[in-house]
């Protein structure tokens, strides 16, 4: 038996390899376009950029160093130079799929980062595989702006799973439906008719404004924002404010509140303050064809009849005030039960005795 040469020695040292092959390799050289690895074969390993990543700026020598240990597929074994192409792209790929096939083969929870912004969607990566994920299924309402998802992890699961047609549909929408209905369960469950809790001003109206309660949405009602009177919900409320409100009623799925507490309740004082005989101040808030009323304090309104307003004769109150003037009046009437206050003008307004005694004798011809 001949002995074998060194050089025979050190070929049958080298391993073979085949187009397609799973190999791990030795990074010996690196620059920004390539890197080099020791694929224990005859040939050095070839790995450009472009098999690399499909971002065709990456820097390669920010990804890898002489030394490390990577494993790559081989895609060509001569490349007409001797050496071997490689690619990492494509196995991660691979790899990619086989973890989307298995999730949606068990309808696992996957979290990914957004790479791309595209005008149906988004473009998600999972270890080198792509999923898309329809603009309708991003979210459960509509979404004007994508934009604010770029380079954002998200989660989603996948309702189409095709790799070899290159279609691998995500979707994030199921999940954000499913965590509010059992956020909405969770918050009816501890909900009570007359509970104050905390809510976040989500959006304003003009007849009111929808609370956030974290779960669900409670509307507030512009007649239930003060005692007093609201003209315009935006005037004293803003998005994104933080108030504690009153469980006014709860029917179904909806959610009346208030922010009329009943400790505030001016009429809880109003008997000692409006007791008959009293001259107050107030500011005319709105005007009939039979008198105006007159805002006292917030939640407290009174009637100043049109023939009270003047000892003259008065057609209607706007022929004597107008809405926002300041008056003085005299309390003539005070109804707890029905939470009414009658007032007069004409009552604080000196008159001569002669024509004090023609008034009061008319009154009395009239009764």
């Amino acid at each position: 038996m001949s002995e074998q040469s060194f050089e025979e020695m050190l070929n049958e040292s080298f391993k073979t390899v085949r187009n397609g092959e799973v190999v791990e390799g030795t990074v010996i050289d690196v620059n920004p376009e390539q890197i080099v690895l020791n694929i224990g074969v005859k040939a050095d390993g070839i790995l450009t950029r472009s098999e690399y990543s499909n971002d065709s700026s990456l820097d390669l020598t920010t990804v890898a160093k002489q030394g490390d240990k990577m494993e790559v597929k081989v895609l060509k074994v001569n490349d007409g130079e001797g050496q071997v192409l490689l690619t990492y792209k494509r196995l991660a790929a691979e790899k990619g799929n086989k973890k989307l096939e298995e999730a949606f083969e068990n309808h696992e929870v996957l979290k990914a980062k957004v790479v791309r912004v595209l005008n149906g969607g988004l473009s998600v990566n999972v270890e080198g595989a792509r999923v898309f994920i329809p603009a309708s299924l991003v979210s459960d309402t509509f979404e004007k702006d994508l934009n604010k998802y770029l380079d954002q992890e998200i989660e989603f699961v996948i309702i189409e799973c095709n790799p070899r047609r290159r279609r691998i549909i995500g979707d994030r929408k199921q999940l954000i439906v499913e965590e509010k209905k059992k956020a909405q369960e969770e918050l009816f469950a501890r909900i009570a008719v007359g509970d104050v809790v905390e809510g976040t001003v989500k959006n304003i109206t003009d007849f009111g404004a929808f609370i956030d309660l974290g779960g669900a949405d409670g509307l507030l009602h512009i007649s239930e924002m003060s005692w007093g009177r609201v003209d315009n919900p935006k005037s004293i409320l803003t998005v994104g404010q933080k108030l504690n409100v009153l469980i006014k009623d709860i029917k179904g799925d909806r959610i009346a509140l208030s922010l009329k507490f009943e400790d505030k309740n001016p009429w809880l004082t109003a008997a000692e303050k409006y007791a008959v005989g009293t001259i107050v101040d107030g500011r005319v808030a709105r005007m009939t064809d039979f008198g105006a009323f007159v805002e006292l304090e917030p939640g407290i309104d009174a009637l100043l009849h049109v023939s009270q307003i003047s000892r003259e004769h008065i057609d209607k109150p706007a022929d004597a005030l107008s809405v926002g003037q300041d008056i003085t009046a005299k309390i003539v009437d005070f109804n707890a039960e029905d939470r009414k206050i009658s007032l007069s003008i004409k009552a604080l307004l000196t008159v001569e005795p002669v024509q004090a005694a023609v008034e009061e004798a008319a009154e009395h011809a009239e009764a």
